[in-house]
């Protein structure tokens, strides 16, 4: 659920403190505000400390009524990795306890402060187990800083717990519920308001379930007047059965998390008031459920987008694409951005090229893509910037439509490219990007600031880039 740990900022190191954090570094010299029963020095040794990230070291001290501890905590070379490593690793050590009392270390304490936080999520549905910390307090930080990564950490949490959400509770409808939920203007087409304007790929993507399907405008004006405006797409498939091409019973129990792009933008949407975002911004979230049923889609059935181009479906399980070009269509036709990003858990493909902690951009003007690789390196959600090969365009030639979805018995390959020159036919000529988070959108391990689940990648690039234009 929610991050539950709450951070504050106070001015000196509360004597009574049960909980105490103490940075220290390769000198292995830190600045202690409480008197210990061993030399430090003596104590780092006989550890066999070195200062490096995530080290921990535990002292007991004497407390009114009982016995405190001390954590020295190595910060390696003061980097935001670093950092960012030290904080998680904290968090972790004190699961359960009521407070930790964190002496800051030198450098980015926002990058600090939300690495603790991240790593306090958790996700359980009437399950007990050692809770998060419950409260952070940070001394002497600067609380401008602490606010703003405090946010940050919330808007991830928040598409975590989205794309976390089990299948059974969590439909297009649901979703649009919580999208209304952000604090900004919503604006919601049902199945026949789809059908009345023309958004052929979400309705065939959602003509096999029961559920129907949705497509949720978020949009948040900030306060002084811009001119700038930025379009973000995703991809809101709250289960990926595969449609009739059915996927394996292994991948498939893991398809909840296929709208984390559409849950990325929600929560983005969501903290862009609280950050002060200079930039208009309009999100767009193409949600439906992929079944099968004897109503679905069947391979080789034809699609016409919004805007009127015609796809072969040459397989359902190729769905993502389908909602994603309707809503990109639209953006290009009737919001004009000045940029449009779609965000999605698209290809398995890209898993292969990149792996785990990697996320792909692909865009259509090196300007774009610089901004967010370089958000990215700045915010810990790294991107890697991958090619769009115009000679692997006649992959997705069909003989029957305008395009088909998928490569048809040609030997191009390249899965992840292929998907992302196919988004492209729809974004128009304004500048676009595609960022492929289908291998970082989801964790198999509980390490740093990563639980098992939905990471709510994304959030912290595009945040990042949004305050940043």
């Amino acid at each position: 659920m929610p991050i539950e740990t709450t951070a504050s900022v106070v001015t000196g190191v509360p004597g009574d403190a049960e909980l105490l954090a103490v940075p220290y570094g390769s000198d292995l010299s830190p600045a202690l505000p409480v008197e210990l029963h061993l030399p430090v020095s003596e104590l780092l040794a006989h550890y066999e400390a070195k200062g490096e990230a995530g080290e921990i070291v535990e002292v007991p001290v004497a407390r009114a009524g009982g016995v405190g501890r001390v954590l020295l905590y190595g910060v390696g070379d003061g980097s935001q990795k670093a950092l960012r490593k030290a904080a998680a690793g904290l968090t972790r050590r004190v699961r359960g306890r009521q407070e930790l009392t964190v002496v800051p270390p030198e450098g980015d304490v926002a990058a600090f402060a939300e690495a603790a936080l991240l790593a306090a999520y958790s996700f359980t549905i009437g399950a007990e187990g050692r809770k998060p910390v419950r409260s952070l307090v940070l001394v002497g930080a600067d609380e401008e800083r602490v606010r703003r990564a405090e946010t940050v950490a919330r808007a991830v949490a928040l598409a975590r717990d989205l794309s976390n959400t089990p299948a059974s509770v969590k439909d297009p409808a649901w979703l649009a519920e919580r999208a209304a939920e952000q604090g900004v203007q919503v604006r919601v087409w049902d199945e026949e308001q789809l059908q009345a304007d023309g958004f052929g790929g979400i309705l065939a993507v959602g003509r096999g379930s029961a559920r129907p399907p949705r497509l949720i405008q978020l949009s948040y004006t900030p306060d002084v007047p811009t001119e700038r405006h930025v379009v973000l797409v995703g991809k809101g498939i709250t289960f990926d059965s595969g449609g009739l091409s059915l996927k394996p019973t292994d991948n498939m129990k893991f398809q909840k998390t296929d709208m984390a792009g559409g849950a990325v933008v929600i929560a983005v949407l969501g903290a862009l008031a609280a950050l002060g975002a200079p930039v208009r911004v309009t999100g767009l979230v193409a949600a439906a459920e992929n079944m099968p049923s004897g109503t679905a889609q069947r391979p080789s059935d034809v699609i016409t987008h919004y805007g009127g181009r015609t796809v072969e479906v040459l397989n359902t399980d190729a769905e993502g694409r389908l909602v994603l070009a309707d809503a990109l269509a639209y953006a290009d036709a009737v919001l004009d951005p000045d940029a449009v990003v779609d965000v999605a858990t698209l290809t398995g493909a890209i898993t292969v090229a990149l792996g785990r902690q990697v996320g792909a951009v692909y865009a259509s003007d090196d300007t774009l893509a610089d901004e967010l690789v370089e958000a990215g390196r700045a915010s810990d959600d790294r991107l890697w910037r991958m090619p769009l090969i115009e000679e692997y365009t006649p992959a997705l030639k069909s003989s029957v439509a305008d395009l088909a979805n998928v490569e048809a018995g040609s030997s191009f390959g390249a899965g992840s490219i292929t998907a992302a020159l196919f988004l492209r036919e729809f974004a128009g000529k304004r500048p676009w990007a595609h960022l492929d988070i289908a291998g970082v959108g989801r964790s198999t391990v509980d390490e740093g600031t990563l639980t098992k689940g939905a990471t709510g990648f994304g959030v912290r690039v595009l945040l990042e880039w949004l305050t940043r234009v």
